[in-house]
């Protein structure tokens, strides 16, 4: 019991913090927000809806496939089932999109005691170029992630998985809600690893951790990489290899632009 009501105090200190006040006054600013995110989700389910006919037919064109592949569907509702998860997976990132938007309008703000002293204490201190410079880097790693996926990772993999297939005598037909499924997480894994810099930076410029603790356990993150890797790549070496080695790669150059752009200044 003793356990518990030790967890209990931990948890009722924690939410009577800063930090813990900042998110509940952000949770309570969600609860008020969510007619309207919810008016935008299913405003973006109805509108991406009618195009994901089209978008399924653009990634199972004959040209996107190896030799010898046939996408098949097993099910009567399948095509549906897949045109739905599409169009909630649009509308899940226009509420996204949305909130982080009216979360930053909100601290912006200083709609709640704590928010003004955090946006007072951040005045000053932010540089609106430096800021841009990131949000531009963002999308463009984002980019060439997307890019690595379309032109390099899924094409390599189809071909390595269906010569793999084929060499033993199977036949090669794919489950179309797998196949786009597949193609999606790829697709999105690679957007996000390709942020491996900015995140770096973030951690060593902001003082989160030391440069020389980061690069002694280096070999963890390498290892955090290919974990990431296994969650959504093909269970085979080849595969597990093409995902994880651009983020290793990427991580390590994050260190060496840090190392390029010499101490941090002091934060007063």
């Amino acid at each position: 019991m003793s356990g518990a009501s030790d967890l209990v105090q931990v948890l009722d200190e924690w939410g009577k913090s800063p930090v813990g006040q900042t998110l509940g006054q952000a949770r309570d600013h969600v609860r008020g927000r969510l007619p309207v995110l919810l008016a935008l989700g299913a405003l973006g389910f109805v509108g991406a809806f009618p195009f994901t006919s089209d978008a399924v037919q653009w990634l199972i064109a004959d040209e996107r496939l190896p030799v010898g592949v046939r996408i098949i569907v097993t099910t009567p509702v399948e095509f549906l089932v897949l045109q739905v998860r599409l169009a909630a997976d649009v509308a899940i990132g226009v509420v996204l999109l949305v909130l982080t938007f009216d979360l930053f309008r909100a601290a912006a703000r200083g709609s709640t005691p704590t928010m003004k002293d955090a946006v007072a204490a951040a005045r000053g201190k932010v540089n609106l170029g430096a800021l841009l410079l990131l949000v531009l880097s963002a999308v463009g790693l984002a980019l060439a992630g997307l890019l690595y996926a379309s032109t390099g990772l899924v094409p390599l993999l189809l071909e390595y998985l269906t010569r793999d297939a084929q060499s033993v005598g199977l036949s090669t037909d794919w489950r179309l809600i797998a196949y786009v499924g597949f193609l999606v997480r790829l697709h999105l894994a690679s957007a996000v690893g390709f942020q491996a810099p900015l995140v770096t930076l973030a951690v060593l410029r902001g003082g989160l951790v030391e440069r020389a603790t980061l690069v002694a356990h280096r070999r963890h993150v390498w290892f955090g990489c290919v974990v990431m890797g296994a969650f959504v790549s093909p269970p085979d070496p080849v595969s597990l290899f093409l995902v994880a080695l651009p983020v290793v790669l990427l991580f390590e150059v994050g260190l060496i632009v840090d190392r390029l752009l010499g101490r941090p200044s002091a934060i007063v």
